[in-house]
């Protein structure tokens, strides 16, 4: 059915053809910042969740037909995920990085460094709502009894005492490292086995952040992630990457 006419108009009138073309225009195309962000974020899902294996060759042209996109988006995330340091340029496009053992240590020290030192900042910055959220996490941690869940808690805790610390430049560089961390290193680090010690840990780290104290905050932190560095240390040596 055609679409009524506004009275005192007709087909004619260039006013009701500009207005019959708007109504009748294709949708606005998603901004391309926008359209490459997205795919940034599915591309770096994928990458870190073993969808695409370490060691895989990125092809705009494949990647553009997998998700159904253009290659200016798939682009724009390739670029954005070699600075992440979790793809590198190839003569032919881009490869997924695979890590060595020395890799792998040089991260776990990393993150040791920087996350005491958000610890210590939390200590001092935290808000109530910090604490509860850090709280909430700690608690879902004995609940938890599949390696999946375990680790995905874990992470979680981790995650809000980066935020407790008020600095966005901390928190995005340990965000970087422990994305790194998953892309090279799939192995459990915190197995239901050792979730009484991982949560005795946390309930120190959290004491320390619940009290104002940075010190022992910076301490406790640097102390939980070493044993997890030595433990994976053990396992390296033990299988190789």
């Amino acid at each position: 059915m055609s679409p009524r006419l506004p009275a005192g108009r007709t087909a004619a009138d260039p006013a009701t053809a500009t207005a019959a073309r708007a109504s009748t225009a294709a949708p606005e195309r998603e901004p391309a910042a926008d359209s490459g962000a997205q795919q940034y974020r599915q591309l770096r899902k994928d990458l870190v969740s073993g969808a695409i294996d370490p060691g895989s060759l990125l092809l705009e042209t494949t990647l553009s037909a997998r998700y159904g996109v253009s290659r200016t988006p798939i682009r724009d995330a390739l670029g954005r995920l070699e600075q992440d340091g979790l793809v590198e340029r190839v003569a032919r496009g881009y490869r997924v990085r695979v890590a060595t053992a020395e890799d792998i240590l040089e991260i776990y020290e990393a993150r040791i460094s920087l996350e005491a030192t958000a610890a210590g900042s939390a200590a001092l910055r935290r808000t109530e709502l910090d604490l509860a959220r850090l709280t909430h996490h700690h608690q879902r941690l004995l609940e938890a009894t599949e390696v999946t869940d375990v680790t995905s808690v874990n992470a979680c805790f981790h995650e809000a005492l980066w935020l407790a610390g008020h600095n966005a430049t901390v928190a995005g560089l340990l965000d970087r490292l422990v994305t790194q961390m998953r892309l090279f290193d799939r192995a459990p680090t915190a197995a239901p086995e050792n979730r009484e010690l991982t949560h005795e840990e946390h309930e120190r780290i959290l004491r320390a952040v619940r009290e104002h104290d940075p010190e022992a905050a910076r301490r406790e932190v640097a102390a939980h992630l070493g044993r997890n560095r030595d433990v994976r240390l053990a396992g390296l040596a033990r299988h190789p990457l």
